[in-house]
């Protein structure tokens, strides 16, 4: 088990702890995690999560389920078990306390966000997110989706809630105030598997990873009207933003009307008028079939819980370190972490997003 800092890319921990680990929760730079054991010999119980103290370097408490840990959330308050068709409740203390119970469709991602007032995962139908209250355990349901979910994301303020179904078309955000549907942003016009979602610390913009190998960033529907307030334009005033493009792409100040005029035009596909990314760049998937395959052989990868159905690392994770910078992690073998940040072209003066540094953070092989 390694701990890295995200930025610099730095390792600072590294435990042997004689045996597999599916998934590791971290509370910030705290000293209590949650682990999850995983692999073709796995440290602890699969079913089992074990809250380790690593100041102390031993297990501070177990949970442990009937059925197989799909992943763990934590505050410094409360720990949340999720399980193929459930997510728990507990209070992180010694020992935990239950504290509530919520039945949820299929969830062999295990999606769910846990936020300082907000809990956010699947509900019982299939492309449904239930909200729970932590304070007064209120819940409501969102339908988000047709088709099921795949991928969730909280901000950090509580405020938005953004969703992706396994279509990995739209990317849909809601308001948790009135649980309106507030932007729907159009990843592209292709199906694709949705890698995460991540908003912004300031809630400013939205960032998004799929199999397409491709970083998108939207703007969030506040940060559009703060940029139209700011501009003297009349257009802009109007809500009309003028001209830019991202990567070749022709596209508005605000990331919409890619398509322009035909965007205006009635009785068109709705993709054409669809806000789409204001920028994008490609980032590395490192496939490891080869270890996917050998484990799928040996029978180990449908005992794994990582989070992903067919049992491979995990790609495309996305961590904000400021408003204007983000990184993109890639898990397995070839695992790498990426660097990028968000800019004014030099010549044009549009919003890009460009790679400013990487490397491969386990060493390849």
């Amino acid at each position: 088990m390694t701990v890295f800092n995200s930025e610099p890319c730095e390792l600072k921990v590294s435990r042997d702890l004689n045996g597999g680990i599916a998934i590791a929760e971290m509370i910030g730079r705290a000293n209590y995690m949650a682990l999850v054991g995983g692999g073709e010999q796995p440290k602890f119980s699969q079913n089992k999560v074990v809250i380790w103290d690593d100041a102390k370097q031993k297990v501070a408490f177990t949970l442990e389920f009937r059925t197989l840990v799909h992943r763990v959330r934590l505050s410094r308050s409360r720990i949340v078990v999720v399980l193929r068709h459930s997510v728990n409740i507990y209070t992180f203390s010694s020992p935990p306390e239950k504290l509530s119970s919520f039945k949820t469709a299929d969830n062999p991602l295990g999606l769910c966000c846990l936020g300082p007032q907000l809990l956010a995962f699947p509900g019982r139908t299939a492309g449904q997110v239930q909200l729970v209250e932590l304070a007064r355990g209120n819940v409501s349901i969102i339908p988000a989706h047709s088709s099921p979910l795949r991928a969730l994301e909280l901000s950090s303020d509580g405020e938005y809630l953004a969703t992706a179904s396994d279509t990995g078309t739209l990317i849909r955000v809601y308001s948790t105030i009135n649980y309106a549907c507030i932007a729907e942003l159009r990843r592209g016009i292709d199906a694709a598997v949705i890698f995460d979602l991540a908003i912004s610390p300031s809630s400013r913009y939205i960032a998004v990873t799929s199999d397409k190998s491709t970083l998108h960033v939207f703007d969030l529907p506040r940060s559009i009207q703060e940029r139209a307030s700011r501009s003297s334009t009349p257009d802009t005033q109007r809500g009309v933003a003028k001209g830019g493009s991202s990567g070749g792409s022709r596209t508005d100040e605000n990331g919409s009307q890619k398509w322009g005029i035909l965007g205006k035009l009635p009785m068109m596909p709705r993709m054409f008028s669809d806000t789409y990314s204001f920028a994008s760049a490609p980032f590395e998937i490192c496939t490891d079939e080869q270890q996917a395959s050998k484990g799928a052989r040996k029978g180990t990868t449908s005992s794994t819980p990582t989070g992903i159905p067919d049992g491979n690392p995990s790609k495309g994770v996305i961590g904000w370190t400021s408003d204007k910078s983000l990184v993109v992690i890639g898990a397995g073998r070839e695992g790498r972490w990426e660097r990028f940040v968000i800019t004014e072209a030099p010549t044009t003066g549009h919003r890009v997003c460009v790679r400013d540094g990487w490397r491969k953070y386990l060493g390849g092989g």
